[in-house]
């Protein structure tokens, strides 16, 4: 219950909630009249397609103060009956409404009594103002990317001669993901597809494409490719955005773009590499580019190589047969003069056979009669020769020296004494004579070996006669 007082002292005339919002209800329909059409301008602060009963509800938001908390926010329904055929015509156009977005919005206030809730029903929004704002908004994209030296980056960077390891940023499954790997795997040659999966369609698509991006530079590859299916306008809007035109124009590595459109460039194709207008002409060029270097660097040079392998073989089997011809004449003309020279020198010895044993046989007697002589010369000189030598020794014999008078003196290991040095008093000592031998003993010392004789004189002994062959004692 609601208590209204006319004054102080009035007493209290209670309303019925119902009353209350009749009366509210009135004060409404009197200032905005039910037929009366209203333009709104606000930020699309969040909006939701109901696929399911095919309405549309949107909060708007006031753009000057969309960050404030306390913004005031207005509740927009667009009943199905009006939303189908706007959605269609969004769609055509290439729109997709989205947080952030200004709109223009023509409808109705409403006041929704059940919970007390003032709304608009939307049954029109100004597309021509919101194209010539996202116009506006590209256009301005375009400016700060080229005055940031942005526009024509990627398109610097140098795509490899041979861009083997690719990197695929795009939705697996889709038509236009397949048609790229298609084109790829079609042609034969030994490419690496790391696939980095992303969806490209969708509210949130913008952020994640640039986060995709960033990892695919990441990874070891030579050129990244970012592919998209045909669609909508609105389907592509993504590639219009800021967050991807900046993911690709600040990429270190090549990036080729395949997005399946049919009117402008996006601007993600504009700051691309190279750009392609499906993703079936982005692989087709790849597998060309790749294909054209292995024909031009290898497979035309093996072409020309075993062509020239073919001539160089036939050249060295024509050379060879000739070489082959040559030495063969050759071998017989030698063999044919050989054959000459053997006949002659067989015929020769076949004369000498005859008249070369008796020449031999008449110089063997000859040296026969020659060597009896030498042999008795050479025999008689060698007897005279040992006849002196015998001569010779017989004159050195100790016998004989013996019998001459000389004698032998030895000491007790049956050395010969030379000299007195060294021999010392006791010394046993045998003397050898001709007809015999004496045992004798050392007396005194002898001198120093090298020294002069000891005090005393020179060493004497005792001796006495022995048979011959005996022992003296």
């Amino acid at each position: 219950m609601v208590l209204e007082a006319d004054g102080p002292d009035a007493h209290p005339d209670p309303l019925s909630i119902a009353e209350l919002y009749g009366q509210v209800d009135a004060a409404l329909s009197r200032a905005f009249p039910r037929h009366r059409s209203l333009w709104v301008r606000g930020e699309i602060q969040s909006v939701s397609d109901q696929a399911r009963t095919g309405h549309c509800y949107i909060d708007l938001i006031d753009p000057d103060s969309a960050r404030d908390r306390q913004s005031p926010v207005l509740r927009v329904k667009c009943w199905r009956t009006s939303w189908a055929p706007l959605r269609a015509t969004l769609r055509k156009e290439g729109i997709e409404l989205s947080p952030g977005m200004v709109v223009m919005l023509r409808g109705t206030l409403d006041f929704y009594r059940a919970r007390a809730e003032i709304g608009f029903i939307m049954a029109e929004l100004d597309v021509t103002s919101l194209l010539g704002r996202m116009a506006a908004q590209r256009a301005a994209l375009l400016r700060a990317l080229e005055a940031e030296g942005l526009l024509e980056a990627n398109r610097r960077l140098t795509v490899p001669a041979v861009p083997m390891r690719i990197a695929l940023v795009g939705s697996p499954g889709t038509e236009g993901f397949g048609d790229f790997v298609g084109q790829v795997v079609q042609s034969g040659l030994a490419f690496r597809i790391g696939v980095v999966p992303v969806a490209v369609q969708g509210t949130n698509a913008p952020r994640a494409v640039a986060r995709a991006l960033a990892r695919a530079v990441r990874g070891p590859c030579d050129l990244i490719v970012l592919v998209r299916g045909g669609g909508s306008k609105a389907d592509l809007a993504t590639f219009d955005t800021e967050a991807v035109a900046r993911a690709v124009a600040t990429s270190a590595v090549p990036i080729w773009t395949g997005i399946g459109h049919t009117g402008d460039q996006s601007v993600t194709d504009i700051v691309a590499n190279r750009s392609f207008v499906t993703p079936t002409e982005c692989g087709r060029e790849l597998a060309l580019r790749v294909g054209l270097w292995w024909d031009e660097r290898v497979a035309g040079p093996a072409s020309v190589v075993g062509r020239r392998v073919t001539e160089v073989l036939t050249a060295a089997d024509h050379r060879d047969a000739l070489a082959r011809g040559r030495l063969t004449g050759a071998a017989r003309h030698q063999l044919r003069a050989h054959g000459v020279r053997l006949a002659a020198r067989a015929d020769r010895l076949a004369g000498d056979s005859r008249r070369v044993p008796d020449a031999e046989r008449q110089r063997l007697a000859e040296r026969t009669a020659r060597l009896e002589p030498c042999a008795e010369g050479h025999l008689q000189g060698a007897a005279e020769r040992i006849d002196g030598w015998r001569r010779l020794l017989a004159a050195y014999d100790v016998t004989r020296q013996l019998e001459r008078g000389y004698t032998l003196t030895l000491d007790a290991s049956g050395g010969l004494v030379r000299s007195g040095a060294g021999l010392r008093r006791g010394d046993p000592l045998v003397t050898l004579f001709a007809d015999g031998s004496v045992a004798s003993e050392v007396s005194t010392d002898g001198p120093e070996p090298g020294g002069a004789p000891r005090a005393g004189g020179l060493p004497t002994w005792h001796h006495g006669p022995t048979r011959a062959g005996e022992e003296g004692s």
